[in-house]
């Protein structure tokens, strides 16, 4: 060859694809990451200049051309093991205890060949006194091919103090032991295999042919402790052909990652896989991590299945601890699946009574965990406007018949704790199985639209924000003059949406036209404001759901008993500040009195009437809101009146603390359950009775996301029907209907 080049194969370079180790010689590795290719002799003088000196340089260049200088007619035969990184580096270690010698292409592409390496069969390089060096390309072609089909070593066999093993080595227990080995065979990479395990011994070997590495263990007399009696430290194989690892088991992982789950239960199967890959170096699939994560929540919070098993006892001792407070459980009569959970603390039923606001929101969200189900709420509102929770209910599934029977246990408890049921007014968003609840179960009660739910529906068919915020406006005004215009507005803008708002009757959404009281909350709002906590309670097995709910209002009631002793207002700090504005804003106003109870106030506005007696404006922000407005406040001024004595009871302090009066007690762990029950006949029925999980599970995989094009807005959507559970608007495909 004219230019001196040493030549591999037809296409003049060799190229490893990702992840892919050539093997040169004993125990050596060539790893070639993705894409990089190693070119001898395409167009480039690469010479070989073997002198007297222990280390001789091979320069790999890519644009240099090097000369070739043989010194003492050396013979050099290699068995060379490198990893060629990303960074184009190739190293190999030199093992003192080995006849293995590296070839090593550093930083500056300089190719190391130790004085006493020796060439392999598979590769000889004959070098005479003043002669050129050449490959013949066939040859060097069939051999490649040859090396690239031995098995790669992906992780290499090293040392590691820690892990050293010695005889004599003790272990409290033959679990212990066995976990020190596989610890072991896991730093060290290598595979271990069992040859003898029982009470008494374990011994083990390395499972790589002709490898020497062996131990023995047995059981000291009279004592659970094993020890060490022989081992062979020494090891031949070269590592492990995968990334894997044998001994890394369930139980393995789990040990590994239990106290950060124990820390941190939002710990990702992701980040399993790379803290183990981190510090062990072993490469999982996310389905492992995914399982040993699993069985580690199993442990240390109950398995779902063993959620619904306990449901009966959890219910008991609810009731035991939190007397007063309502907990019923129910099954399917035919084979025993959970159906339904009720569940109302005393201390909610008792606040809700006797201080709350007369207002009540009802909303749902979907269960997050392995058994498909929905949490439906109540909630109330304090005098501060925060919310308060009154009542939980659990379902298979959302259902007109779920919803009646929910409603029908609300009304239940209201019924017997009061002698005179409050006329309600109901927030939902009106669906069809919650309006036929409402109806049949409080016949008298205002049921309105909750505003959020109504505005998604009108943003998802128009998309335009200044439409939403008009509806919203409308929504907001007091009086039917104030409605009447924001409509026209929408309607200059689109006929279309004007038309849509006044299909739906004014009287159950709109506050100028409702008839009951909403104290100035348009919205539910409950899953939502809860989403912080109760999303992430969502996804835990179902007791475990139920305590994080428990202890969230426990905590709550605590928190807001403590900080309303701090307040010395007559009224709440968010009715105070109403107040004030009011008294700012009426210091403007004439008032012209017509009596002892009538006034007719007069503003920039326009004039409005009140009637303190009757406790109204005809603005109608009194009657609305609960708290009197600026006109009101200027005619109870003006006779001298008390401003406070005319604002609602709910939102005085006092009433704030009688809501928060009562304690909802904690719950004890359930290992002691039966223990506190012994002798209650109650708690004896309850172990009797089986609740098994619901029969729909949740999906595999990720949920799939609607995304609705502009295009098809408008569009007649066809009419879909599912051959499973003979209902519309879903495939079999996608069906979550009980089995």
């Amino acid at each position: 060859m004219a230019n001196n080049d040493l030549i591999l194969g037809q296409s003049h370079s060799l190229a490893l694809g990702q992840s892919q180790t050539m093997v040169l010689g004993h125990n050596h590795n060539l790893g070639l990451t993705q894409c990089h290719d190693l070119d001898l002799g395409t167009g480039h003088d690469h010479p070989l200049g073997l002198g007297q000196a222990h280390d001789h340089y091979r320069g790999l260049g890519h644009t240099h051309d090097h000369e070739l200088d043989l010194g003492h007619n050396h013979d050099q035969e290699g068995g060379v093991g490198h990893n060629y990184r990303h960074d184009n580096d190739l190293t190999t270690d030199k093992k003192p205890d080995h006849d293995d010698h590296g070839l090593a292409l550093s930083e500056n592409n300089e190719l190391d060949v130790s004085e006493s390496q020796e060439l392999d069969d598979n590769l000889e390089l004959a070098a005479v006194d003043n002669q050129e060096m050449e490959i013949d390309p066939a040859r060097d072609l069939q051999q490649s091919q040859a090396l690239v089909s031995l098995p790669p070593v992906l992780q290499v066999r090293n040392s590691n103090p820690s892990y050293e093993l010695a005889v004599g080595q003790e272990f409290p227990d033959v679990k212990s032991c066995r976990r020190a080995l596989r610890d072991t065979a896991i730093a060290l990479h290598f595979e271990m295999q069992t040859i003898k395990s029982d009470k008494t011994r374990f011994t083990a070997k390395c499972e790589s042919e002709g490898c020497p590495w062996r131990v023995h263990a047995a059981k000291l007399p009279g004592v659970p402790t094993f020890t060490i009696r022989t081992i062979h430290e020494t090891h031949t194989c070269g590592g492990l052909y995968h990334l894997g690892h044998q001994q890394a088991s369930v139980q393995w992982v789990a040990h590994s990652v239990e106290q950060r789950l124990r820390e941190n239960p939002n710990y990702k199967p992701k980040e399993i896989l790379e803290e183990i890959h981190r510090v062990h170096g072993i490469t999982l699939s996310y389905k492992q991590a995914w399982r040993r994560k699993e069985r580690i929540m199993a442990a240390m919070r109950g398995s779902f299945e063993e959620g619904y098993r306990l449901l009966p006892q959890y219910c008991e001792q609810i009731k035991r601890t939190n007397p007063g407070s309502i907990a019923s459980v129910y099954g399917n009569p035919t084979d025993g699946c959970f159906q339904r959970l009720f569940i109302s603390f005393q201390a909610s039923i008792y606040g809700f009574l006797n201080a709350c606001r007369p207002l009540l929101g009802l909303d749902r969200t979907f269960l997050k965990s392995k058994y498909l189900g929905t949490l439906l709420l109540a909630t109330g509102f304090d005098g501060d406007g925060a919310l308060f929770p009154l009542a939980f209910g659990v379902v298979d599934e959302e259902s007109d018949n779920n919803w009646m029977w929910f409603l029908s246990e609300l009304h239940t408890l209201l019924e017997i704790n009061t002698e005179n049921m409050p006329r309600l007014t109901i927030l939902s968003d009106r669906q069809k199985g919650i309006v036929d609840g409402v109806e049949a179960n409080f016949p008298t009660a205002f049921h309105g639209f909750c505003m959020r739910h109504l505005s998604e529906s009108f943003r998802k068919e128009f998309n335009n924000t200044m439409l939403v915020n008009l509806l919203w406006e409308a929504a907001h005004a007091l009086t039917v003059i104030e409605f009447e215009a924001k409509i026209l507005e929408i309607e200059e803008i689109s006929q279309d949406a004007a038309y849509w708002i006044r299909r739906i009757p004014p009287r159950l959404w709109a506050t100028a036209y409702f008839e009951g009281t909403r104290f100035g909350h348009l919205t539910a709002n409950i899953v939502e404001s809860l989403n912080s906590w109760l999303l992430e309670a969502s996804g835990l097995p179902i007791i475990q759901m139920m305590e994080c709910i428990r202890r969230q209002l426990m905590t709550w009631f605590n928190e807001r008993r403590e900080i309303s002793m701090q307040w010395t207002s007559i009224l709440v700090p968010s009715a105070e500040r109403c107040v004030v504005e009011a008294i700012e804003c009426a210091r403007t106003y004439q008032v012209l009195r017509a009596n002892e109870a009538e006034f007719e106030v007069i503003s920039q506005e326009g004039t409005n009437i009140v009637d303190i007696r009757n406790r109204c404006c005809l603005c109608r922000g009194w009657h609305l809101h609960g708290l009197p407005c600026a006109h009101a406040v200027a005619a109870l001024l003006s006779c001298g009146q008390n401003v406070h004595r005319f604002t609602e009871s709910c939102f005085t302090v006092a009433t704030y603390r009688k809501a928060y009066s009562q304690t909802i007690h904690p719950i004890p762990d359930k290992s002691l359950w039966k223990e506190l029950s012994d002798g209650d006949p109650n708690a004896n029925k309850a172990l009797e009775v089986i609740i098994h999980p619901p029969k729909s599970l949740k999906p595999p995989g990720r949920p799939r996301k609607k995304r609705g094009r502009a295009e098809d807005r408008g569009r007649t959507k066809r009419v879909v029907h599912c051959s499973r559970c003979n209902q519309t608007g879903h495939f079999r495909t996608t069906c979550a209907a009980p089995i």
